[in-house]
C-alpha cells in the first residue's frame, strides 16, 4: 500500500493505492459526504481487487484529509477528483467509481476523464423522501458502462427506482451505507461478497474483455 499527497485548487487531497502485480484496469474511487476512505465497501474492493489484477486507489478529497467534519460543494469534488485521476496517468483502462457522493461526482467526470467505466456505490439517486428531485440524469451522463450497486432499502434511492436501462445489482436488506441489521436476509459478510463478486465480473465483462482493451 501506498500513500501519495496531491495538490488541488481546494487543498491536498491524498491517493491510497494497492497495486496489482500485473494490473489489467485501475479503479480510482473517491469517498461520500461524511465518511472517509475507510468504509466496509470500499475496504473490501481494496483487498479483493488487486489480487485479481485491478489496482485500487482510493482517493481522499481535501475536505476530508483537512479534517472538516462534511463534504465541500460538488464543483470542489469534481475538480479535486479530476486532479487525481490526471495526476495517476494510468496505462491500463481507467474505472472511476466512489460511494454516495462520491459515486455522483465519478458519474459527472467519467467521460472527461476519459474513463473506461463508471462504478457506483449507493447512489443517490434522490434526497431522502423526496423521489420527485432525481438526480438519474447524472447518472446518465456518465456516458460510460456503469455498475451501480444498490441497498434494497436505500432511503435515497431503492433497486426498483433505477430504470431498466441501468445495470443495477441490488443487495438484499442493506441500507445506504450497504449495512445489513442482524436480523438481515443475509450476513455482512455476504453483502460484501456481492459487492466484490459483481464489481469483478463486470470488470471483466465490460473493461478488461476484448471491448474493454479497446476502449481503453
Amino acid at each position: 500500500m501506498t500513500e501519495q499527497m496531491i495538490a488541488t485548487p481546494y487543498g491536498d487531497g491524498r491517493l491510497v493505492t494497492r497495486r496489482a502485480r500485473k494490473p489489467v484496469a485501475t479503479l480510482l474511487l473517491s469517498h461520500g459526504a461524511g465518511n472517509g476512505i475507510d468504509t466496509p465497501d470500499l475496504e473490501a474492493l481494496t483487498q479483493a481487487l488487486p489480487p485479481q489484477g485491478i489496482t485500487v486507489v482510493r482517493f481522499e478529497q481535501p475536505w476530508k484529509v483537512a479534517g472538516r467534519p462534511v463534504a465541500s460543494p460538488p464543483k470542489t469534488l469534481d475538480v479535486a477528483l479530476t486532479e487525481a485521476a490526471n495526476w495517476m496517468r494510468v496505462r491500463t483502462p481507467m474505472v472511476v467509481g466512489g460511494r454516495s457522493a462520491g459515486a455522483r461526482s465519478a458519474a459527472r467526470t467519467a467521460r472527461s476523464l476519459g474513463a473506461a467505466g463508471c462504478l457506483c456505490l449507493a447512489f443517490p439517486l434522490h434526497p431522502p423522501g423526496k423521489p420527485e428531485k432525481s438526480r438519474l440524469d447524472e447518472l446518465k451522463g456518465a456516458r460510460v458502462p456503469t455498475l451501480v450497486v444498490q441497498g434494497e432499502r436505500d432511503p435515497m434511492g431503492r433497486p426498483e427506482e433505477f430504470p431498466e436501462s441501468v445495470d443495477v445489482v441490488p443487495v438484499p436488506g442493506a441500507d445506504h451505507s450497504l449495512k445489513v441489521g442482524a436480523r438481515g436476509p443475509i450476513s455482512q459478510d455476504d453483502a460484501l461478497a456481492i459487492l466484490v463478486e459483481s464489481t469483478l465480473e463486470w470488470l471483466v465483462r465490460e473493461i478488461v474483455g476484448p471491448a474493454g482493451r479497446t476502449r481503453g
